[in-house]
């Protein structure tokens, strides 16, 4: 378990609607926490900050594909 998992601030995207299928983050100590809404308790995705900070402008600037 990462140290920081206990206090992590789960947040999601104010554009995300109420049907619970979201994407949560949580800040941790210079690293970018990432899980499923749907499975709290499941795996996952550790990124570091500045990686976090650059893949989200990359996607709000139109640069990531599906």
């Amino acid at each position: 378990m990462h140290p920081y998992r206990a206090t992590a601030k789960w947040r999601t995207s104010s554009y995300s609607g109420g049907t619970g299928d979201c994407v949560e983050v949580a800040d941790l100590a210079h690293l970018v926490a990432v899980r499923d809404s749907k499975d709290p308790a499941g795996p996952k995705l550790i990124f570091p900050t500045e990686t976090w900070r650059s893949f989200t402008a990359q996607a709000r600037a139109g640069a990531c594909y599906t």
